[in-house]
C-alpha cells in the first residue's frame, strides 16, 4: 500500500466516524447536510494528497450521479419524523447509512485518483456498481469500528449507550440540536466554507 494510499484510507476512516455522529443528529434533513458536508471535506483532502484540483461544484455533480444524493436517505428521513421509538430507529439506521455511504463515496475517489484519474474524468456511471458493493463493505466497516477496543466519541454514541439512550440524550441537548442545525444552514447559504463547518462542528459534537 502507497503512502498516499494509506493516508488516504485514514482520511476516509475520521469521515465515517464523523458521518456516523453526525447520522445520529435528531433533525430531519439537518443531519444529510452535516453528511454532505463531511464528505465534501474528505474528498477535498483526498484531492490535496493526491495534488488534484478540486472543484466543489464538479464534486456535487458526481455525488448526485453516483449516490441519487438525498433520495437513497429519504426512507431513514422518514422513520426518524414518526414520534417515540421512530425517532430512535431512524437515528440507528441514518448513523450506520451515512457512514457506508461515506466509506463507499471514499473508496470510489481513492480508487480513482491511485489510477491517476481527476474530478474531471471520473465517470460516475462507471463506478455505480463499484460504488455499491463498497456500501456493503462500509456497512461492515461502520461495524467493525463499533467494536473496536478504544472507540473516539462518535463512535460510543452507537456502541457504549442504547439507541434509547442516544436519543434521549440528544433530547436533552435542544440547544445543540439548534445550533448544528443553525451551522448547517449556513454551510447551505455558502456563509462558512466546508473546512469551517467540519471545526465547528467538532466542537460542538464533543457536547454529545
Amino acid at each position: 500500500m502507497s503512502s498516499r494510499r494509506e493516508r488516504g484510507q485514514t482520511v476516509i476512516r475520521n469521515s465515517v466516524i464523523w458521518s456516523m455522529g453526525a447520522g445520529l443528529i435528531p433533525v430531519p434533513i439537518a443531519d444529510m447536510v452535516a453528511v454532505s458536508a463531511i464528505q465534501t471535506d474528505m474528498i477535498k483532502q483526498l484531492c490535496s494528497i493526491y495534488e488534484i484540483n478540486f472543484s466543489e461544484s464538479q464534486l456535487k455533480t458526481i455525488l448526485t450521479a453516483l449516490t441519487g444524493s438525498a433520495l437513497s436517505r429519504i426512507g431513514a428521513e422518514a422513520i426518524k419524523i414518526i414520534p417515540g421509538l421512530g425517532s430512535v430507529i431512524g437515528g440507528v439506521s441514518m448513523a450506520v447509512l451515512s457512514g457506508a455511504t461515506t466509506y463507499a463515496v471514499g473508496q470510489v475517489f481513492l480508487t480513482h485518483f491511485e489510477n491517476g484519474g481527476t474530478l474531471q474524468n471520473l465517470d460516475a456511471e462507471a463506478f455505480k456498481e463499484f460504488y455499491k458493493k463498497q456500501l456493503e463493505r462500509g456497512k461492515t466497516f461502520v461495524e467493525e469500528l463499533r467494536k473496536e477496543k478504544n472507540p473516539t466519541q462518535a463512535e460510543k454514541a452507537t456502541t457504549d449507550s442504547s439507541p434509547q439512550q442516544s436519543a434521549s440524550e440528544g433530547a436533552k441537548n435542544p440547544d445543540l440540536v439548534t445550533k448544528l442545525k443553525e451551522l448547517s444552514e449556513l454551510l447551505e447559504k455558502g456563509l462558512i466554507t466546508a473546512e469551517e463547518f467540519k471545526l465547528l462542528k467538532e466542537n460542538l459534537l464533543k457536547n454529545i
